[in-house]
């Protein structure tokens, strides 16, 4: 077995999705504590504990108990590499999020005992349904009260459409939480431990009929439990690996990560049934990983990860083949060769530089501005691969200096802002004027704290009444389009990279220029624009 299968073979790279504070964050830091890569995991909102979560490295971050980016972090456990994307669940950051899942094998759905499936996590789970993504489900806090064990489940068949397989059981709910039921190992594990920042010590039974269990957990819980698990088996389909890959089928686990229960008991099950690094589909064929050529695409950029040295990463999943330090490689869009001598692997804020990285690894490039969101790396060969869209924002405002003497830190600020695509920007063509375009009305705030924060710039904002931003194509050249631009010369603009876009202040204003001019063609998704 060559050495590239081999890696391929032990890695496993996954997002954690769900709607804001049902505990992603938290599930994170409990996955790298059972992996052994950290001692003591600090939650995400208490104040109690002065350690900030890991996994959030924005100062803002910090401050509102709230993940704004996603963070990589990268974990050694039962000799596999596990690839973790911690997304933000905000729908403010939803771009982000999309954005990750075309970097991911599998996702793990974290959902809150006590409110159930939420608005977020049914747009999430939409995403992930779209591209087969394979899916874990994992229902949270069990230490507080919630709804009853079989009410979720039915409620994630229903609003999420997901055929589900209860993998674990909780035993108790609240106050009574005693501990989980591991149907994949059918053994029980108690938590004894108080402390929860560190891994307690686990009761385990093997024989569910072991009457020390209704001595340790009381005869009444033991009851339920057997009688539950007798439902399960009757009621819910069994586990079936082939199903899962493809989408059709996905297990569930109960626990409650702030306090450690059915961490480890997912991790467990995950690790043997997630799949390894996935074929990805380019324009021209499909990729698989262990093809000998290294591949990969850029889905996420992040400027100042280190505040002191104003640097910029470029995200990049290897698709196939094997990255190498101080190798040439072109850049597709650029038709450019590049070398990189500090590839970064991540460890949340930490980060290492690497001499060599495979399929489903994350590797962090240092960029000075050649890449963008999208853009395909290989080893000489010709490709781009499909997939990562960018969609017109929901709000609009214009932007404004507040500080005249800082005119070129504002400039750069918003320039290496809008390539992380934390927005979009669009200068009107009559007057040059700048309108930020967002998905959240929360962006505005991480923008202009950010631009504070990182560049010394400050900015006010306008409002502006836009509904939505049309990519144009067109023929520039034809009498259509020369009226159309006449008449609609007020709202003309152009993207960051110099693509013509029309920005509509209504549904009505779009349906009646599509009728009017039909030659225009509008588009409301950029990924027409890429490949320009």
């Amino acid at each position: 077995m060559s050495e590239l299968i081999k890696e391929i073979e032990r890695r496993k790279t996954f997002g954690i999705i769900s709607h804001p504070d049902a505990g992603k964050t938290t599930l994170t830091e409990k996955l790298l504590l059972f992996g052994g890569a950290i001692q003591e995991a600090g939650a995400v909102k208490s104040n109690k504990i002065k350690k900030g979560a890991t996994s959030d490295f924005m100062e803002i971050e910090r401050q509102r108990g709230i993940s704004v980016a996603t963070s990589v972090l990268a974990f050694e456990y039962r000799d596999h590499k596990i690839n973790i994307l911690d997304t933000p669940g905000h729908k403010d950051f939803a771009e982000d999020t999309y954005r990750t899942l075309t970097a991911v094998d599998s996702v793990i759905v974290v959902i809150d005992v006590a409110k159930g499936v939420e608005e977020q996590t049914e747009k999430l789970v939409q995403v992930c349904r779209m591209r087969n993504i394979p899916m874990f489900v994992f229902i949270n806090k069990l230490d507080r009260e919630g709804k009853d064990a079989f009410d979720l489940l039915d409620e994630v068949e229903q609003k999420l459409g997901l055929t589900v397989c209860p993998l674990s059981l909780p035993i108790g709910m609240g106050t009574d939480f005693q501990g989980i039921y591991n149907i994949w190992e059918n053994n029980i594990q108690l938590f004894l431990e108080e402390k929860k920042q560190k891994v307690g010590e686990a009761i385990k039974f093997d024989d569910i009929n072991d009457t020390t269990i209704d001595e340790v957990i009381g005869a009444k819980a033991a009851a339920t439990l057997r009688e539950e698990l007798e439902l399960v088996q009757s009621v819910y389909p069994e586990f079936s690996r082939e199903d899962y890959l493809k989408g059709d089928l996905q297990p569930v686990f109960f626990g409650s990560a702030l306090n450690n229960f059915g961490v480890r008991e997912l991790l467990d099950a995950f690790i043997d049934i997630a799949p390894k690094p996935q074929p990805k589909e380019s324009e021209t064929r499909l990729v698989k990983p262990e093809e000998k050529d290294f591949t990969g695409f850029v889905f996420k950029i992040h400027a100042n990860m280190d505040p002191k040295h104003r640097d910029r990463l470029s995200f990049v999943k290897i698709v196939s083949g094997t990255f190498k330090r101080n190798e040439n490689y072109l850049l597709v869009r650029e038709n450019k060769k590049m070398k990189f001598s500090s590839p970064n692997a991540f460890f949340a804020d930490k980060k290492e530089v690497v001499d060599e990285s495979f399929p489903g690894d994350i590797v962090g490039l240092h960029d000075t501005g050649n890449f963008r969101i999208g853009d395909t790396l290989t080893a000489g060969e010709k490709i781009n691969f499909k997939g990562i869209p960018s969609f017109s924002p929901e709000h609009f405002r214009y932007i404004n200096n507040d500080d005249p003497l800082k005119a070129k830190q504002l400039a750069k600020g918003i320039d290496q802002l809008m390539d992380e695509g934390v927005a979009q920007l669009f200068t009107l063509e009559m007057n040059n004027r700048k309108i930020i375009g967002t998905v959240g009305a929360l962006q505005y705030e991480v923008i202009q704290y950010r631009l504070e924060h990182e560049y010394g710039a400050k900015c006010t904002y306008e409002p502006l009444s836009i509904h939505k931003a049309c990519w144009i194509e067109a023929d520039e050249k034809s009498e259509e389009f020369k009226e159309f631009a006449r008449l609609k010369q007020r709202f003309m603009a152009r993207d960051k990279f110099g693509q013509l876009v029309f920005l509509a202040d209504s549904s009505f204003t779009i349906h009646m220029t599509q009728e009017k001019f039909p030659n225009v063609k509008l588009h409301f998704i950029s990924e027409f624009r890429n490949k320009q």
